[in-house]
């Protein structure tokens, strides 16, 4: 078995120590996400909003972590590209609750299955 591939129907579930690690590769996965979302969101609001990179940064945190932007916004490229940029956070926040829980509802779900199989628990 591969530590890149979850395990098959018929094998074993695996260690809790694994099961920590895909975890934690798991939590890597969501944090260079929301890292790189970040960066793209300072640069557009400096780019677009002409906004100090201080500023780019708060407004471009606050929409990632489903607050909003701070502050009014001047300028149609600058609207254009808030909005484009909170419809944006709005998916990342779906995809790293997806890379988040992926493993958990995994691991549940082939532990009912291998148990009804006649696996014993761990």
């Amino acid at each position: 078995m591969s530590m890149m591939h979850y395990e098959g129907r018929h094998d074993r579930p695996i260690s809790r120590a694994l099961f920590v690690r895909r975890m934690m590769r798991h939590g890597g996965y969501a944090a260079a996400l929301v890292f790189a979302s970040l960066i793209l969101g300072v640069l557009g609001y400096m780019d677009f909003g002409r906004l100090a990179p201080i500023d780019a940064l708060l407004n471009a945190a606050m929409l990632l972590g489903g607050m909003g932007p701070v502050g009014p916004i001047e300028g149609t490229a600058a609207k254009l590209f808030a909005a484009a940029f909170a419809l944006y956070s709005g998916l990342v926040f779906l995809l790293v609750a997806g890379i988040l829980l992926a493993p958990v509802f995994h691991r549940v779900l082939h532990f009912f299955h291998w148990k009804a199989e006649g696996g014993r628990a761990e």
